[in-house]
């Protein structure tokens, strides 16, 4: 099970955007990959194929290795691991591994 899930706040950890922070569009989980908002731009070339579309570079995000990225906990404001937990009724949740808080 993946400890990442969309709409959560990620920071990148290595490579040439690390320290960035940004939010999760998409998760590929086949892949082990991720597209994070804000982070590992493309140029990708299209040809214009309908009249009222225009072709040229167009610039986008790419996926990231999920283990590129970590967690942003908003009670330690650090990127953190993530660890599992359960409530009383059985529930899994995740729960950051510094402050012991809930993550949504």
């Amino acid at each position: 099970m993946l400890k990442i899930r969309k709409n959560d706040i990620v920071v990148c950890c290595c490579g040439k955007d690390k320290g960035k922070k940004g939010k999760v569009l998409a998760i590929l989980p086949s892949k082990n990959r991720a597209i994070v908002e804000g982070i590992n731009f493309i140029k990708k070339h299209t040809r214009k194929t309908r009249e009222d579309q225009q072709g040229g570079i167009v610039q986008r995000e790419a996926s990231v290795n999920i283990s590129n990225l970590k967690l942003f906990c908003n009670k330690c404001s650090k990127p953190v691991r993530v660890g599992m937990g359960q409530l009383k009724d059985g529930t899994r949740i995740r729960v950051c591994k510094k402050c012991k808080e809930v993550i949504g």
